[in-house]
């Protein structure tokens, strides 16, 4: 099993829908991260420079939820993807986007979306 790193819950208010309020008003995402990477150079060395850096990862998404925008999560989930995947250590990435407050006519408690990118 290949070494990983999660984060989970990376709250941040998007303008993503394809209704004219979502993208009006907004509402609360919730993304969640599961990194493949190889640990052992971070291990062995103890040094933050041969690791991803989930702290800055962390905020550049939380970024990218709040100034782009997209009907759909299933593109936001993608884009997250691709900016995860930009760091070469990565040899693939697991994205959920959460959509809690989704417009949908019955009670629910969430609705997400999940997707895998190797490189």
């Amino acid at each position: 099993m290949p070494d990983r790193i999660r984060l989970e819950g990376i709250e941040a208010y998007g303008y993503h829908g394809v209704l004219a309020r979502e993208q009006e008003q907004g509402q609360l995402f919730s993304v969640d991260l599961e990194l493949e990477v190889d640990l052992a150079p971070a291990a062995a060395s103890d040094d933050l420079a041969d690791t991803v850096d989930y702290g800055d990862l962390a905020r550049r998404v939380h970024a990218l939820v709040e100034t782009e925008r997209s009907n759909l999560i299933e593109r936001l989930a993608s884009r997250v993807a691709e900016l995860v995947l930009e760091d070469a250590r990565v040899a693939a990435v697991t994205v959920a986007v959460h959509k809690p407050q989704a417009p949908i006519p019955v009670p629910f408690r969430d609705v997400s979306v999940t997707l895998h990118r190797r490189r």
